[in-house]
């Protein structure tokens, strides 16, 4: 493909992704269908519509209109690239501009949602949480987010791992924000592939969420319930550096179909538990909510969040992410037993609002650890408070 037919493509996976439940649905449709499209295409293309999507609301306005032809033309301003060299109408290049569309789209005004790609209604929300640093985090989840793995140190020292991975020319370097992270600089999209990956010795995960795992208070030998478990990642994070018992349970049963391949390939026996499978277990030392939320700390990584995201389905998290706590609470041990609460939002309404409200429903809790983690802190934005029972 041309550098201007993946536009093209681009285009048309953007116009179909307004209309689909997800826009990864509408990319993996594509490549199944687009046979012709190369490794190198696809990935270009997908990097085209993700870019987009992180600056849908400013390329929408350089652009003169929401459809995806208007935002790849106002992405294209944005870029510095000229116009008239994608939107040539030779061969399968997105057709000339009209002189309408010559003529379409505004500079956004500085500092607005427009310019920093925010919607209007959440730019409130985002200044009472981030103050003075809001501006500068948005601007972060404009662009593309690193890549970062974590060193699985119940095999080897970080070091180590970093020289296994270099000899199959993945280029990394250490990451504060845990002893265990790892920053891809060179051969991201070969992780997958790598001897490293498929033998366990390194696992695809954020640097703020491993600096999270690093927080859970579990001793050798102890029982970590992990209560919204999806993949299992940030247990089998703890699990690298604890010995113990793991236990994974979701209410979304299927969210957790990879997790008995990734322990198997981290050498950690996991548990997957079902509703009563918990109750049965129950109380146990440590429970980890990682809870429903938004995902606006990563935005970077999933932009659909940022433009699905209502006012109402925002109320609506706040209710489930109650409700599980007050169910979790249940589980833990009556004393000094630790209720780990986490979300990847920068918002205050998913984070230090729903622990105060938790504290102040049930009796006999404490929180003793509270760490708000940001994009400018290198990797998502997370949230951790660990509750302790008196």
């Amino acid at each position: 493909m041309t550098p201007a037919a993946r536009f093209q493509a681009a285009i048309e996976i953007l116009d179909a992704a307004a209309k689909a439940p997800s826009t990864e649905q509408v990319l993996t449709g594509w490549a199944r269908r687009s046979r012709f499209a190369g490794s190198k295409d696809r990935a270009a293309i997908r990097d085209i519509v993700f870019d987009v999507l992180r600056k849908r609301r400013s390329c929408a306005a350089l652009g003169g209109g929401e459809e995806g032809r208007a935002l790849v033309l106002g992405y294209c301003r944005q870029s510095g690239l000229d116009p008239a060299s994608v939107f040539t109408g030779f061969g399968h290049a997105p057709l000339p501009l009209t002189e309408n569309e010559r003529r379409a789209g505004d500079t956004p005004t500085p500092g607005s949602g427009a310019a920093l790609d925010c919607p209007d209604w959440l730019m409130p929300r985002l200044h009472d949480a981030l103050g003075a640093q809001t501006e500068e985090i948005l601007n972060c989840l404009r662009h593309r987010a690193p890549v970062f793995v974590r060193a699985n140190l119940a095999r080897g020292s970080r070091a180590q791992v970093q020289a296994a991975l270099a000899e199959e020319g993945i280029a990394t370097r250490p990451h504060a924000l845990s002893p265990s992270a790892l920053e891809v600089t060179e051969g991201a999209r070969r992780v997958r592939l790598s001897e490293c990956y498929i033998s366990g010795l390194v696992e695809l995960q954020d640097a703020a969420s491993q600096a999270v795992a690093d927080l859970v208070p579990l001793q050798p030998g102890e029982t970590l319930l992990d209560y919204c478990a999806g993949g299992g990642g940030k247990s089998l994070a703890v699990a690298a550096r604890v010995a113990g018992r793991y236990l994974l349970h979701d209410v979304r049963p299927e969210r957790m179909r990879d997790a008995p391949a990734r322990a198997a390939r981290a050498g950690t026996p996991v548990e997957l538990l079902s509703a009563s499978g918990v109750a049965a277990c129950a109380p146990v030392p440590v429970v980890l909510v990682d809870a429903p939320c938004s995902g606006s700390g990563a935005w970077r990584r999933s932009p659909d969040g940022k433009w699905r995201l209502t006012e109402e389905r925002l109320a609506e998290l706040c209710r489930v992410q109650d409700q599980v706590l007050d169910r979790a609470a249940v589980l833990v041990s009556p004393a000094g037993g630790r209720l780990v609460y986490a979300t990847c939002s920068l918002l205050s309404e998913e984070n230090a609002d729903r622990v105060k409200a938790f504290i102040n429903r049930n009796v006999g809790w404490s929180c003793e650890t509270q760490v708000t983690l940001t994009p400018l802190d290198g990797g998502d934005g997370f949230f951790c408070a660990i509750l302790r029972r008196s």
